[in-house]
């Protein structure tokens, strides 16, 4: 009798080890080959990564279909030979690469940094500048074969030249559709006067661009040819959002809020460049009926954990006053990171602690000068009962290819877009050459430890990724993108945009002996100013040009660095230690 019990419960434990085993054992094995080096990519342990496509141009925003079809959004100016601005990918073979790869959409889209791309009840949803687009997909079929339906225009007509015009979507489960307009300036400036504003500028208040911009708007998810009109203000005091989503887990909308700029180049004496480039935070808010997170009259200084006023309305860099008022995010970021997108993990692929709490793809910083560049990752935030304590890890890495970016372009891949695959997989796009990864999960998430991620916590210390030290991590060139930022502000107006100036009073900066000859000579010319006439390519000019001593030695150096660089000058980039330098010289 013992001995025939004891082979029963033999029997079920088999029975339970072979169920166990095969459960784990079939979601390993049904998912196809990663690539050796994992494509490039540093994964916390038992994660691996394959490359889907590559070079298929500079990608946006991508969706998956339940039957594994990805759908990528592609920038205007990034359409293959004219062929539509979305692509549409096929594995047919099942070893997780593209095998068939077509360009379609017939709609026109007039800006470049236009994003959105999601599936939802059987829809493909497209978002240009201007519109939200959607179309039916055809079961079995790749390229949809129905009409595409407009279901939102935005009737601003200065939409295309708005900085922050970016039209993602998200649907909650009632039926609704959520869709951001991002604020026309950069923090509430006459736009009169440029979206960065002028030096010292005030910011408008009220500000104007908050009735119909800087904020989210609810729509009809089933409802056509809708505006702006037709939708209610959800949320506001929102800068710019380009990744959104519906969280299922608390059925709350979340977003991705890039932040303002431009700090130490519009406030100098209240900003180091130190301070410039580590704020204001980018942040992750749960966006709730009536919320209002500041903007522009405040900003989010994830150092201090606190709503501050932002100083075109009488700030310092430590007053809240009214900025006591406004929603706090639910985390804050390092300054400039540029957030694309967010992910709530619905899968069963990965641990189960990654059902709570989101993902997010960041670009990476374009003016963080004189400090490195910093963000191209993609971090995962964990949520406990629905809340985040503050924590950020590192998900995925090595996109930079790269130990230090001194500028943007130095960055082989910029992280864009997140999706889910119908088997947990992850996928992730870049934006520089149109690359796709499929991260997968090998190992037993039953037995996922937080030893697990160790390496990638030592990942915290890469330059693109600490906070960086004031003294040792400052850089020494001038930067192109701030040189660039100053040149609209103090330069363009006589040199003109185009650096050909005006041909009568101010000369041209292309092809100028001055701007590519002595680098003494033309620091002098920024510190002294210049009056008298000179001749420059074979004209003589005779204008006016004063002093720009007021601005600090990298921000001459920025300016001299962008006009050197541009207008086909192709010149070295200057200094903050020649400028130094020579306005010691200046001095004696």
């Amino acid at each position: 009798m013992r001995r025939t019990r004891t082979h029963k419960l033999l029997a079920i434990l088999l029975v339970v080890i072979t169920i166990t085993c095969f459960e784990h054992c079939k979601e390993r094995t049904d998912l196809p080959r990663s690539d050796p080096d994992n494509g490039g990519l540093l994964l916390p342990k038992n994660f691996s990564a394959l490359v889907v496509v590559d070079s298929i141009g500079h990608a946006r925003h991508l969706a998956v279909n339940k039957n594994g079809d990805i759908y990528v959004k592609l920038t205007f100016n990034s359409r293959m030979k004219g062929e539509g601005g979305t692509v549409g990918i096929r594995d047919l073979d099942k070893d997780g690469r593209a095998d068939s790869i077509v360009y379609f959409g017939d709609y026109k889209d007039e800006g470049g940094s236009a994003v959105g791309m999601s599936i939802h009840n059987g829809y493909l949803y497209t978002s240009t500048v201007r519109q939200v687009l959607r179309t039916k997909l055809t079961p079995g079929k790749l390229i949809p074969e129905n009409k595409t339906e407009v279901m939102l225009t935005d009737e601003d007509e200065n939409v295309t030249t708005n900085w922050h015009t970016t039209k993602p979507v998200a649907f909650d489960d009632k039926g609704s559709m959520y869709i951001p307009f991002g604020g026309p300036s950069d923090a509430g400036q006459d736009i009169r006067y440029g979206p960065i504003g002028i030096p010292g500028g005030k910011g408008l208040d009220p500000s104007p661009e908050l009735e119909n911009h800087g904020g989210i708007w609810k729509f009809d998810a089933s409802k056509t040819n809708q505006r702006q009109k037709d939708g209610v203000k959800f949320s506001t005091g929102i800068r710019s959002v380009v990744g959104m989503q519906w969280n299922p887990a608390d059925k709350n909308l979340y977003a991705v809020v890039n932040g303002i700029d431009n700090f130490h180049t519009l406030y100098p004496d209240i900003y180091t460049p130190w301070q410039a480039a580590v704020l204001p935070a980018e942040t992750l808010v749960k966006v709730t009926e009536g919320s209002n997170f500041g903007w522009p009259y405040a900003y989010y200084d994830q150092m201090v954990g606190k709503n501050v006023l932002q100083p075109g309305y009488g700030g310092d860099g430590k007053i809240t006053a009214r900025a006591d008022s406004f929603d706090l995010p639910v985390i804050g970021f390092p300054g400039h990171w540029a957030p694309m997108d967010i992910l709530f993990y619905q899968g069963n692929q990965f641990p189960e602690r990654y059902k709570q709490g989101a993902f997010i793809a960041f670009h990476g910083s374009t003016d963080r000068s004189p400090y490195p560049q910093a963000g191209y990752i993609v971090c995962f935030v964990p949520f406990e009962n629905g809340k985040s304590d503050g924590r950020w890890e590192v998900f995925a890495d090595g996109f930079t290819g790269v130990d230090t970016v001194v500028n943007t372009s130095e960055a082989v891949y910029r992280p864009m877009g997140l999706a889910e695959g119908p088997d947990g997989s992850l996928y992730i796009s870049e934006s520089n050459q149109g690359k796709i990864w499929r991260v997968m999960y090998n190992g037993d998430k039953n037995n996922f430890r937080d030893d697990d991620l160790a390496d990638m916590e030592k990942q915290k210390s890469k330059t693109y990724i600490k906070t960086p030290d004031s003294v040792k991590d400052r850089l020494p060139q001038g930067s192109e993108i701030e040189g660039w930022k100053l040149y609209s502000i103090y330069c363009k107006n006589c040199h003109q945009s185009n650096g050909k100036g005006d041909n009568n009073r101010f000369p041209p900066l292309a092809g100028s002996e001055y701007v590519t000859g002595d680098k003494e000579r033309l620091i002098k010319i920024l510190l002294n100013g210049l009056q008298g006439e000179i001749t420059v390519n074979g004209k003589k000019y005779n204008g006016l040009m004063p002093p720009f001593n007021h601005l600090d030695d990298h921000a001459l150096a920025s300016i001299l660095t962008n006009i050197r660089s541009r207008y086909n000058n192709n010149a070295s980039a200057v200094t903050s230690e020649e400028v130094k330098s020579v306005r010691e010289k200046n001095k004696k």
